[in-house]
């Protein structure tokens, strides 16, 4: 009887070690940092660069669509730098104390972006405030296709042209014979 019990405890002993084990030599994939979305994220001081994607319609025009967490006690001033079809173009936007600025939607701060930027393709764009070491993050580029990014694509300006004042159309001078077939 005691040789029975005594193999039960080990035999429950062997499984609980066996299926727990794992812990011991393998990360847990709870703790491992990963971009649930399409865009990418990165950190900067007190800032949280998240969700970092590029919209374009005709692979030359994009808007920056980024959410920025600020978690410090004052105003940061974010420069956003990338390189533009003839130099470098900077922007500088600011994010409050404490808050999440949502650059690139409607109502918000917007950073537009000319250059190569074909969906498809990584675009290198610097964020950097203060003296700190700023991050270059590659990121994505993407058309409006999803419905959720459809209406944040940038528009076209519309063309300025001059106003054409409508030319007179002549009057016939005289009304053509008609002509009979041979």
């Amino acid at each position: 009887m005691r040789a029975r019990t005594m193999a039960t405890v080990v035999v429950a002993a062997g499984v609980l070690l066996g299926t727990t084990g794992c812990n011991l030599y393998a990360p847990q994939a709870t703790t491992i940092h990963y971009d649930a979305s399409d865009g990418v994220s990165g950190n900067v001081g007190d800032l949280a660069i998240r969700n970092a994607i590029l919209l374009t319609e005709d692979g030359e025009n994009a808007n920056l669509l980024v959410h920025v967490v600020n978690s410090s006690d004052e105003d940061i001033d974010l420069i956003v730098q990338y390189e533009g079809v003839d130099d470098e173009v900077t922007t500088t936007l600011t994010i409050d104390a404490n808050s999440t600025g949502e650059i690139g939607v409607e109502g918000g701060e917007s950073v537009a972006v000319e250059g190569d930027v074909s969906a498809g393709s990584l675009f290198p764009v610097f964020f950097q405030y203060g003296d700190l070491t700023g991050t270059e993050l590659l990121v994505p580029v993407l058309d409006g296709t999803l419905a959720a990014y459809s209406t944040l694509v940038p528009t076209e300006k519309p063309a300025t042209t001059p106003a054409e004042t409508p030319a007179e159309t002549p009057a016939p001078s005289a009304t053509p014979e008609a002509t009979t077939a041979p």
